[in-house]
């Protein structure tokens, strides 16, 4: 048990839900506005884009970080960020993975209340920024399980988080790449603490995500 209550394990941790969170932000708020222009334009470009983006959801996270990994090696046409084997990197990956779920998810769920609620403001006679504020407002519960189903495909990836991570101690290591590493050098106890906080957010995500549909439903 005083293992966690170390430094290095609470940094782990620490660093692991600030990467995620970090990442799972910036998707947000980049996925929503373009979402909102995607639903509101008649043109075929913005369908493409749509269907671009649900087949990007498919992407294995691995070519993500093959294709981070080189371009942001030293041999990259970014690699004189020297971004490679930092935090920042992790971010980008991170956020990579996230934007096509955010996006995808954000159109599909925020259509109806763009249609039906939008109309309505601007009928009242609204600004387009009153109407965007209403709209946030009334698909905040569908904003929010957006958010929190992007946080939870990225917080739990392993194998692109370590190819542009690199796993070094005290600088990129996250659990996901702990754990890997911990039970392959046979130390169980990290590896099982480690994996029991996973686990329990992994939990709690998914009753986030029932509380909110739920709250929707009777809405």
């Amino acid at each position: 048990m005083e293992i966690i209550l170390t430094s290095d394990f609470l940094s782990i941790v620490a660093l692991t839900f600030t990467v995620s969170l970090s990442a799972t932000f910036l998707a947000v708020i980049s996925a929503v506005p373009l979402s909102f222009i995607l639903i509101e334009s008649k043109s075929k470009f913005a369908k493409i884009v749509v269907v671009f983006a649900n087949g990007l959801m498919s992407v294995p996270a691995v070519v993500i970080g093959l294709i981070c990994y080189m371009v942001f090696s030293g041999s990259g046409f970014l690699g004189f960020l020297n971004l490679l084997y930092t935090p920042y990197l992790m971010v980008i990956a991170q956020f990579l993975l996230a934007f096509p779920i955010t996006l995808s998810m954000t159109v599909s769920s925020m259509k109806p209340v763009v249609f039906s609620v939008g109309e309505t403001i601007v009928s009242l006679g609204a600004s387009e920024i009153q109407k965007k504020i209403s709209l946030l407002y009334e698909g905040r519960r569908q904003l929010a399980t957006v958010a929190i189903v992007g946080f939870s495909r990225v917080v739990g990836e392993t194998g692109m988080t370590l190819m542009v991570g690199g796993n070094i101690k005290g600088q990129t290591r996250v659990m996901t790449t702990t754990i890997a590493l911990e039970t392959m050098k046979g130390n169980f106890e990290i590896a099982v603490y480690l994996g029991i906080i996973l686990l329990i957010t992994a939990l709690l995500i998914n009753l986030l995500i029932y509380l909110l549909s739920e709250r929707k439903d009777e809405s």
